[in-house]
């Protein structure tokens, strides 16, 4: 394909027509090293022209490594007899972000496992109390499924955002992942209920899942062009010790780079992460995710030693430039490549 071509591509990704299923399927079997550097470029280019060179930091705050669900990626599916469970209290959640927030960060994002000890209520108690301490800042919740009425106590609370990965939308390959409790229509309709209560949403995949091919890839750009979220969290699929898919290959890392930065020229407003298992995976992963189209990391402020503790996939990063004690390394690594941090809250701004 020649770059006229691309061009053309191009023009269709960032055009408000829904893109078809054989687009998106030529754009990830088609093109070759050369042509993805392009269109690499060319995402790198809208995201500068939306953020400038700004990479905006949340600080990640691991509450709890109980599950009650028990799906077969997952390192703290509930059938792992061998990890390590801890959860937060509201004292431990309080000091987290003060130390965040002594550091210049301005969102917090409360990250967990389905507690079923930490409830609506006591998770809407933490958000008020974080707000009541910090009101200008967001508060960003990724604690799974909930019911309706639990959104909206927690929106109500006070709760911005809300990250829930879909991580397929195809029904077969979701209940491959997953327990016979949970499914791929109940994912999508607490999705679409927590745009209707207000929250900025994020949604997502796993690259490189056990079963996954082109066509679930597919599916997922499809069904994210449909829900529109304003954040968009996708990593490669590293295997979990304790879970049925411990064997399996882990997702690439080329792949994941590439549907970054076809979603950054779809969605071009999109807050999009250079994410953890990116860095696990690949030395200069967080680099490489921000030359690709993305523009946030979420540097670790749970408690230093409980953080190896959050085991959903083996050998996860949580120190280093992933922490917020080496937000200098961080800073460094980002100077490198011609970007900053940005200490704002990076709230999402559509046209």
């Amino acid at each position: 394909m020649g770059f006229d071509d691309l061009d053309a591509v191009l023009a269709l990704l960032s055009g408000k027509e829904t893109v078809k299923e054989k687009v998106w399927e030529m754009l990830l079997l088609s093109l070759d090293k050369e042509e993805w550097e392009y269109l690499s470029v060319r995402a790198r280019e809208v995201a500068q022209a939306r953020f400038g060179k700004s990479v905006y930091v949340r600080a990640l705050v691991e509450i709890s490594s109980y599950c009650r669900n028990n799906c077969r990626y997952c390192g703290l599916r509930c059938g792992n007899s061998g990890a390590v469970r801890y959860r937060l209290d509201m004292q431990q959640i309080l000091d987290c972000c003060r130390e965040a927030a002594a550091l210049g960060f301005n969102t917090f994002v409360l990250q967990g496992g389905e507690d079923s000890r930490q409830s609506d209520e006591w998770l809407a108690g933490v958000v008020a109390a974080i707000k009541s301490e910090f009101p200008e800042k967001a508060v960003t919740l990724s604690v799974g499924e909930r019911s309706s009425m639990g959104y909206a106590l927690l929106r109500s609370a006070g709760a911005d955002r809300y990250l829930l990965r879909h991580e397929t939308a195809d029904e077969a390959h979701y209940a491959f992942l997953h327990p016979q409790t949970m499914s791929v229509a109940n994912r999508k309709q607490c999705l679409y209920e927590l745009k209707r209560l207000g929250y900025q949403v994020g949604s997502g995949i796993m690259v490189g899942s056990p079963g996954q091919g082109v066509r679930h890839l597919v599916a997922d750009l499809m069904f994210l062009d449909e829900l529109q979220p304003q954040m968009i969290g996708i990593g490669p699929f590293i295997p979990a010790t304790g879970t049925p898919f411990a064997g399996e290959e882990k997702g690439s890392v080329e792949m994941t780079l590439r549907l970054i930065t076809l979603l950054r020229l779809r969605f071009p407003n999109a807050l999009i992460p250079a994410t953890t298992a990116l860095a696990t995976l690949c030395d200069g992963g967080t680099e490489r995710g921000i030359l690709a189209g993305a523009n946030v990391v979420m540097p670790n402020v749970t408690p230093l030693d409980l953080r190896d503790k959050y085991t959903i996939y083996d050998n996860k990063k949580s120190n280093g430039s992933e922490s917020v004690e080496q937000l200098s390394l961080l800073e460094e690594k980002l100077r490198g490549i011609g970007y900053h941090i940005d200490y704002g809250r990076g709230d999402y701004k559509g046209l």
